[in-house]
């Protein structure tokens, strides 16, 4: 399955499942990741790291190792 790591600028996706354990799950769910949640990648920094993302209206800054634990599904373009 397709992680948040791996949508690209520009790109929208649900959240499908969180694969994170202990306080890096919790971490997640509080920042408003939780399953069902519409993303869209806006940036990513020069580098790679980190990634820049829009959810429930308001910008987020994730990590890609953080990321890769997020799964998502219908990955679209645009909004």
């Amino acid at each position: 399955m397709a992680t948040l790591r791996d949508v690209k600028v520009g790109e929208s996706a649900t959240v499908a499942k969180l694969t994170g354990t202990g306080a890096l799950k919790r971490r997640i769910m509080d920042m408003g990741l939780t399953k069902g949640t519409r993303v869209h990648v806006r940036k990513v920094a020069p580098l790679g790291d980190p990634l820049e993302l829009t959810v429930r209206g308001y910008e987020l800054s994730i990590r890609k190792d953080e990321a890769a634990s997020i799964e998502v599904i219908n990955v679209a373009q645009g909004e």
